[in-house]
């Protein structure tokens, strides 16, 4: 299976991804995330990223990509994660968009740090042992309403059940140019299995 060096610019993270990942598992894979799931009936599409690096390695833009492409103030060399698919080996680099809600909890960091910088000695103690308080409360809480006795066969399936479903989930958004390329190769893929079936009984038989 060829592979891809992938990297992230804005997470400062990298590794290896197959070929024929598309662009949003590989920023998964690397750390990376989105701000909301992907919806191409909104104006704004939350899984658009700039391609720094390697844009040549990657699938043709999709109808929903151009489309989205052709709106104003849109970059060229940006692409949906969830619809761009890489084709061949090399090395692709992608920035991320910085999400709205990072942004805010960066603010009100700050703010808090303002605050408690300009509080008095005795107001700053109060609030940290309140702070400890409340951790110490939240984390008996959850240890003691932890499910630890839900039986382990039950959860396998829980487990293999919510896979099968991601899995349905993430073919149903698939763009339509790829899905018939990739049913076929799925198509090839059980024939041979069947084909070697036939041939190991015969064998059998003889």
């Amino acid at each position: 299976m060829s592979e891809v060096e992938f990297r992230l610019e804005r997470e400062d993270t990298e590794g290896i991804v197959a070929v024929g990942t598309y662009l949003s598992d590989a920023v998964k894979r690397m750390g990376g995330s989105f701000e909301e799931s992907c919806n191409h009936g909104c104006s704004e599409q939350f899984c658009a990223v700039h391609i720094v690096e390697g844009a040549e390695y990657l699938s043709s833009p999709t109808r929903a990509e151009r489309d989205y492409l052709a709106k104003p103030g849109v970059s060229k060399d940006e692409r949906l994660a969830c619809q761009a698919k890489i084709e061949k080996p090399g090395r692709i680099v992608v920035m991320t968009k910085e999400k709205k809600e990072e942004q805010k909890a960066e603010d009100h960091t700050e703010t808090f740090k303002k605050e408690f910088s300009d509080m008095p000695l005795e107001k700053k103690i109060a609030n940290l042992v309140q702070l400890e308080a409340i951790a110490l409360s939240e984390t008996v809480s959850f240890v003691m309403n932890s499910p630890f006795a839900l039986a382990g066969k039950l959860m396998d399936v829980m487990a293999e059940f919510g896979f099968k479903m991601e899995r349905e989930s993430k073919d149903a958004k698939r763009p339509e140019e790829h899905r018939s390329s990739e049913n076929g190769a799925k198509e090839g893929d059980k024939k041979d299995a069947s084909d070697g079936a036939n041939t190991s009984a015969k064998e059998t038989k003889a």
